[in-house]
């Protein structure tokens, strides 16, 4: 039989009881709702502002990335110790392109600033300045004084020139400012990646009917970020905010009023930035719905004390809307065959349950997938995929950081199960006895002396760590505690497994030359028998592993700066590359193995880019041979730039001139046919799919004239044309190129020819009647 409704027994009630338990009822139901509502729209406000910061620190981030690979150029470095002047201008160009690919992310970075007080120069978009001739030197010489790579709030006057001063539309930029030089302790040089904060305000704009005034204040508690731009650069207290105690935490919620109205202040101070998020919602707005059932339970219980039984289910049904609007909200997520078995309280109640089963599983889930990606992250690590410069904030970031700062020295330990013919076990079980030995050395060793230990090709590899400088002891230690695994595996899975231990060794770089190590003590069972214990020390009078030391980063650096035709790093880079080389204490016969795979990379890159072999070597012998047959690390390093790597840069560079010709052509067309409307070169990068700061570089390349100027300049001509052969009149003409308004075109028309737009056409009538030939 199908249970009742909460209406039917609400009306029954009402019968029974009359007016107290209505009464009861409509509290209890405002009170819920009241909460309820409260609850999310305040858990909505804090989903908000955390999608606002982790907007605006994405692109802050990547500004900051970006900037670091600038600051860090070998051509800024250059450049920081040179007196830069117009005749330098190569290095100028160089960093130049260096900004413009920072500049190329969609970050909104409008300026990037290069400052070297000690040289008297400073590099900005609109071009190269004597820095102590600059207008506002002394007010950016004191940002001097700030922390290193920091956001600011600067006014953006001090960045405009005469150049583009009249676009400006914001009236402060939040700057990136990093001091230079990065290495020593003289530093008499600034970067600043300035940012429009009105370039940033779509990211605080909301769709909603009501949206909440979002606001952001850096650490002296200035506005950043506003709705309302005359704000930005003011105290927090210009708004009317006055209680500000509760900010000091690092995110929460609370009431205050603004201008006597009250508002619930949602807030979130950023990690990256120590800037404060905060959304700051009219109570009013919040308690809308509330006053709503506040309203409606008052009337119905005021009803109820008047009017007899005969009403009793009216007053009821009204009661019941409330939860009717919650069912109805719920309704779409619930069967027709639900429904019609559960309750509205049992259905709301699943819902809930059933929301809270989906976050708990979803916890697992994200729980499950960082383990993944922290063994991804080891396996990388031991085989040396990872640099050296990421190794250590990789390992901070999957929870090692007291190890890294505590480890003095470490060793690699290499497990692997000895065979397991003549046992209990067959071959397909092997997966899972490695995995049970992995879980007993996860018991047997603390989390403080090791890492997570992970499975690469069969064989367990752990890191073991001390705090102690003494290696002596810290061998000891290791070799027990070896024995002790060995021994409890084998009590327990009745196997024998061989461990191989390490050198020991005093930073985290050396993880994959010391798991070379392990592996390579293992390799002495084919000696010594299995259920062993080797440590590397005794297999190789004491010495590390030795590494050919290939440099994987810098070849990669290499073909990225052949591909994009850069042929001084690229020069470089290959030096870099061959003395890392040259520097393993290796026989002349093993140097050909980095040699040669070194040409081999080159070959497959030039293959892979479709250049065939015969376009840098043509009609010669083979490259393997003549490589060979170098003796001098010199000659080697000529011979690889001259037969191999500069004429591939040539080839590329070839490329690139062609690609930038054919994107000339294509803006000159959008020229010809939209020249009479309001074409910009943002709007040609939008068409072509390019950023403008790029298509800007490649046009004045080309053609030696920026968009503005050669779109000025078909215009002109096409003036000229129309007055000459055409009757049209000349507000017609100017309303057609552009013009607000005729005389703007007159005066831009005498500045060019030195006459009027009519004297013009008079003269070229003039002309057409038999006058010189000067006339045209």
């Amino acid at each position: 039989m199908r249970s009742l409704s909460f209406l039917s027994k609400m009306t029954i009630f009402g019968f029974l009881l009359s007016t107290l338990p209505v009464i009861f009822i409509g509290a209890f139901a405002f009170v819920t709702s009241s909460s309820e509502i409260q609850k999310n729209v305040n858990e909505g406000k804090m989903q908000l502002i955390s999608q606002i910061n982790s907007n605006v620190e994405q692109k802050l981030t990547t500004v900051n990335h970006t900037m670091n690979q600038v600051i860090n150029s070998t051509v800024l470095k250059k450049a920081m110790e040179t007196p830069l002047t117009v005749n330098d201008f190569m290095m100028y160009d160089d960093i130049r392109s260096e900004i413009r690919y920072m500049q190329s992310f969609d970050t909104k970075l409008e300026d990037v600033i290069l400052i070297n007080a000690k040289m008297n120069w400073m590099i900005k978009n609109s071009g190269l300045y004597t820095y102590d001739s600059y207008p506002y030197h002394q007010n950016l010489m004191a940002l001097m004084k700030a922390e290193n790579s920091t956001w600011t709030l600067i006014p953006s006057q001090w960045f405009y020139t005469e150049e583009n001063a009249r676009s400006v539309t914001c009236a402060y930029s939040i700057s990136l400012v990093k001091k230079l030089p990065t290495t020593g302790l003289d530093q008499y040089g600034l970067a600043l990646a300035n940012i429009p904060v009105c370039s940033l305000q779509d990211l605080i704009q909301s769709d909603a009917p009501h949206p909440d005034d979002i606001v952001i204040v850096d650490e002296s508690q200035r506005i950043i970020m506003n709705k309302d731009p005359g704000m930005i650069g003011k105290p927090i207290t210009a708004i009317g905010l006055s209680k500000l105690e509760p900010l000091e935490e690092g995110s929460g919620q609370y009431r205050a009023d603004i201008q006597d109205m009250p508002y619930s202040v949602t807030f979130l101070r950023s990690h990256l930035t120590n800037w404060t998020y905060l959304s700051l919602t009219s109570i009013d707005s919040l308690t809308q719905e509330s006053a709503k059932i506040r309203t409606v339970t008052i009337y119905i219980c005021v009803l109820m004390l008047l009017i007899s039984m005969l009403l009793a289910w009216l007053i009821s049904r009204r009661m019941y809307s409330p939860i009717q609007l919650l069912v109805n909200q719920i309704g779409a997520l619930v069967s027709g065959n639900q429904k019609r078995k559960a309750n509205e309280f049992q259905m709301i109640s699943e819902q809930v349950h059933t929301l809270f089963q989906s976050k708990s599983q979803l916890e697992r889930e994200v729980h499950q997938h960082i383990g993944q990606v922290r063994t991804f992250f080891l396996i990388k690590a031991f085989q040396g995929h990872i640099k050296p410069g990421e190794l250590l904030e990789k390992l901070v970031q999957f929870g090692y950081g007291t190890q890294v700062e505590a480890w003095k020295v470490m060793s690699v330990l290499t497990i692997q199960i000895d065979s397991i013919d003549n046992t209990r076990y067959d071959k397909k079980d092997m997966e899972l006895l490695l995995f049970a030995v992995h879980n007993m050395l996860e018991e047997l060793i603390s989390s403080e002396q090791r890492i997570a230990p992970i499975m690469i090709d069969q064989t367990i590899v752990t890191l073991i760590g001390s705090s102690d400088t003494d290696e002596a002891v810290f061998r000891t230690t290791v070799f027990a505690l070896t024995e002790q695994v060995q021994q409890h595996i084998f009590s327990f899975l009745k196997l024998h497994i061989s461990i191989g231990i390490s050198l020991p060794f005093h930073s985290f770089p050396q993880m994959a030359l010391a798991y070379r190590e392990g592996l390579e003590a293992l390799k002495h069972r084919i000696k010594l028998g299995e259920g062993i214990i080797i440590q590397y020390e005794n297999i190789n009078s004491g010495k590390h592993y030795l590494n050919l030391n290939y440099p994987k980063p810098l070849e990669h650096e290499l073909m990225d700066s052949i591909k994009l035709a850069e042929k001084d790093k690229a020069r470089e880079l290959l030096k870099q590359l061959l003395t890392a080389v040259f520097s393993a204490p290796l026989s002349p016969q093993e140097y050909q193995v980095p040699l040669a795979r070194l040409l081999n990379n080159l070959l497959i890159t030039m293959q892979e880019s479709g250049v065939a072999l015969n376009q840098i070597h043509p009609n010669k012998g083979s490259l393997f041979e003549e490589l060979l047959g170098l003796h001098m690390a010199s000659e080697i390093e000529d011979w690889f730039w001259a037969e191999v790597i500069h004429p591939l840069i040539l080839i590329y560079r070839d490329r690139q001139d062609a690609q930038y010709h054919n994107i000339s052509e294509k803006i000159i067309d959008l020229v010809q046919r939209y020249y009479d409307t309001d074409l910009t070169l943002e709007e040609c990068a939008s068409r072509l799919h390019y950023n403008a700061n790029y298509l800007s570089s490649i046009f004045r390349k080309e053609t030696n004239c920026s968009f503005s100027d050669y779109l000025s300049n078909y215009r002109f001509n096409m003036a000229k044309k129309w007055l000459s052969e055409t009757d049209l009149p000349i507000k017609d003409i100017s309303s057609k190129l552009r013009y607000n308004n005729s005389q703007n075109f007159i005066r831009s028309f005498r500045k060019q020819e030195g006459i009027t737009p009519g004297q013009y056409r008079e003269r070229q009538k003039d002309g057409g009647e038999g006058s010189s030939p000067d006339a045209t």
